[in-house]
């Protein structure tokens, strides 16, 4: 069979072609719905630093990100309706009683974080002076005020504090739980360390304040925060189904795994340097290149190229 050298080009440019889409098909890209990625964030700094990372890395995969600012139950409710993604912050045992109510609409999709405290505590002056345990603290109930510091009114934790009272556990029945948000309890913590006063609070690892405050955890809260100072472990949590529609975004969540050294040193660096926690856990990265390896490992851009070169030239490593 003889071909015409127009017939041969026309073969040339058809293999070519075939190649080029062979080559297009081999990363897919994900459903255009899936660019858009919104988390949640009740307002705590661990959750800021892992919603940093996250962030950085999917904007630099082409995603674009959305984070609120929502209350734990108004986060749950909003998983489950659809408004939210993504929450990073699903402490547990703690949020049980949350896991419970939606269960059916919500995915766990990593353990992100283990090893982590949350219980209270007090400073180190008013743990020398006695208050070593929840029974001790009816024993100075006048130099506390009868008040334990919580964080953000509907919290889990808070709600467990409120039974202990309700029920005059520990003889705290006459007590009063101040409800409020991290940053102004941690004010007050200050303020109270600063002359030297007796306050217990609500206190947990990672986080800063293990550094800035010289505070000890108080043991025998094991009914309400779990045994060992209120172990806890921290899941990623998706709204039902998400990695089955936007599989990539899914496999970098199911990725990306954290220290308790990793986010005490974002949290800490945005506080001292005064700088948003996204900024803070991009520093961190850049400082930390390496673990691209492994949390970009089977990713891909939003477009299907595969991540790692593409965020390292978008971080400037």
């Amino acid at each position: 069979m003889i071909t015409s050298p127009i017939t041969k080009r026309l073969l040339v440019a058809a293999a070519s072609s075939a190649l080029l889409i062979g080559s297009s098909m081999a990363f897919a890209q994900e459903p255009k719905q899936c660019q858009d990625v919104t988390l949640s964030d009740p307002g705590w700094s661990d959750i800021g630093a892992t919603n940093g990372i996250t962030t950085t890395l999917l904007q630099a995969m082409g995603y674009k990100t959305n984070v609120f600012l929502l209350s734990v139950p108004v986060t749950y409710e909003s998983i489950r309706n659809g408004k939210i993604d993504v929450f990073m912050g699903n402490w547990m045992p703690a949020q049980s009683a949350f896991m419970k109510k939606y269960k059916g609409s919500i995915d766990v999709v990593k353990t992100n974080l283990e090893g982590v405290k949350f219980t209270l505590a007090v400073p180190d002056y008013v743990y020398k002076a006695g208050v070593k345990d929840f029974s001790d603290l009816h024993k100075f109930a006048d130099k506390f005020h009868r008040r334990i510091y919580g964080i953000g009114a509907g919290s889990p934790a808070n709600q467990k504090l409120q039974k202990m009272i309700n029920t005059n556990d520990f003889d705290l029945g006459k007590w009063q739980l101040v409800e409020s948000g991290e940053q102004a309890m941690l004010s007050q913590v200050a303020r109270t360390i600063k002359r030297d006063k007796f306050i217990v609070f609500l206190a947990w690892e990672p986080h800063p304040m293990n550094i800035r405050f010289h505070l000890k955890y108080l043991s025998g809260g094991d009914k309400y925060f779990g045994p060992n100072y209120g172990s806890a472990t921290i899941h990623t949590v998706t709204r039902k189904g998400y990695s089955k529609s936007c599989p990539n975004v899914g496999k970098l969540l199911s990725n990306l795994k954290f220290s308790l050294n990793m986010e005490n040193q974002i949290i800490a660096d945005a506080k001292q340097k005064n700088q948003k926690s996204r900024v803070a856990a991009e520093n961190w990265i850049k400082a930390h290149p390496k673990i691209l390896t492994q949390w970009l490992q089977g990713v891909t851009t939003f477009s299907g190229q595969p991540a790692l070169p593409v965020v390292k030239k978008e971080l400037g490593l």
